[in-house]
């Protein structure tokens, strides 16, 4: 029996129900990868969805169970997690869960998480640059965009997709950590590879397209536009929340006036479907590097698909 389950996919499948309802089964815990669950307050801009970790019928009774969930609400929005702290962060609590005899089950849509802890990515801190930062100022995203390729082609490393260069903070960090890659070759931190069942939750495109825009539109009328303006109000840059991406950066876009609200719905839903279109583009590509996914139709009753994981499992 394998020490992890791993539930990915790519938003709006279903992954988070369908883990809560395994936890619930087995008394595992879930650790998120999601990279922007992480801050506080962000909520539903980020589909954290808390309600789906009470969980109220197991195995047929009327109880309700509370799921425990670890690496969510960890830091405060305006600062810049990134990878290298997920992955210590993970390995914490993922050495807490097992000491006590608990099965973690690692659930999100962040491939680059997901693949970073289950291979035991090497990686090493790379600090803010704030010299290289003022000059890259005033750069427009195309030219930071051709600058960060020619860095990539000689630190040997590849552009995976867009999410590096989506926005100018972004292109700029990216272009910072090239840049030490490149002056400061250092010896890497190491964390073991962990095994894991892997489960994907496949869905059909074209329901994963509507529910995408449903769940669009549930999220604006639940607030998610005063949850922004609540952010900025507290002093929270609105660049800083544009680096975030998706719904932050096209609902800032908006409060600020850089675009009307049916511009915003608008271009925001194609961003969403373009970002789904790229989780699985990643997790494809991590079928290619030698991943097993198991995938598992996301239609499916739940019971089935709990059972079909527990049969995979043991």
């Amino acid at each position: 029996m394998q020490q992890m389950i791993t539930i990915l996919g790519p938003t709006a499948s279903g992954k988070t129900p369908l883990a809560t309802a395994l936890a619930a089964r087995i008394g595992g815990e879930i650790i998120s990868a999601d990279s922007r669950q992480v801050y506080r307050r962000m909520d539903i801009g980020t589909g954290k969805d808390l309600d789906d970790y009470v969980v109220s019928e197991v195995r047929g009774t009327r109880c309700e169970v509370r799921i425990p969930y670890h690496l969510i609400d960890i830091c405060e929005p305006g600062t810049k997690y990134n990878l290298f702290q997920y992955q210590q962060d993970f390995y914490d609590a993922y050495q807490d869960i097992r000491s006590r005899g608990v099965t973690p089950i690692l659930c999100g849509g962040t491939g680059l998480y997901i693949e970073a802890v289950l291979k035991g990515y090497h990686l090493s801190p790379v600090p803010q640059n704030p010299e290289l930062r003022a000059s890259l100022e005033g750069k427009s995203l195309e030219e930071l965009t051709q600058m960060l390729k020619e860095l990539k082609a000689q630190t040997g490393s590849t552009m995976h997709n867009k999410t590096d260069v989506d926005s100018c903070q972004r292109a700029i960090r990216a272009i910072e950590i090239e840049t030490y890659n490149l002056k400061h070759p250092m010896p890497r931190r190491e964390l073991p590879a962990v095994s894991s069942l892997i489960i994907g939750v496949d869905i059909d495109r074209e329901l994963r397209r509507q529910k995408i825009t449903r769940r669009l539109k549930a999220r604006l009328d639940e607030g998610m536009v005063d949850e922004v303006r609540r952010l900025l109000d507290e002093g929270i840059p609105a660049e800083d929340l544009i680096y975030y991406g998706l719904e932050y950066k096209f609902v800032t876009e908006y409060i600020i006036g850089r675009l009307s609200y049916d511009e915003m719905f608008r271009q925001l839903e194609i961003a969403i479907h373009q970002f789904a279109k790229r989780q699985m583009t990643w997790f494809r590509g991590m079928e290619r590097r030698g991943f097993r996914i198991h995938w598992i139709d996301a239609t499916l009753p739940m019971e089935e698909k709990v059972n079909k994981i527990l049969q995979l499992w043991q």
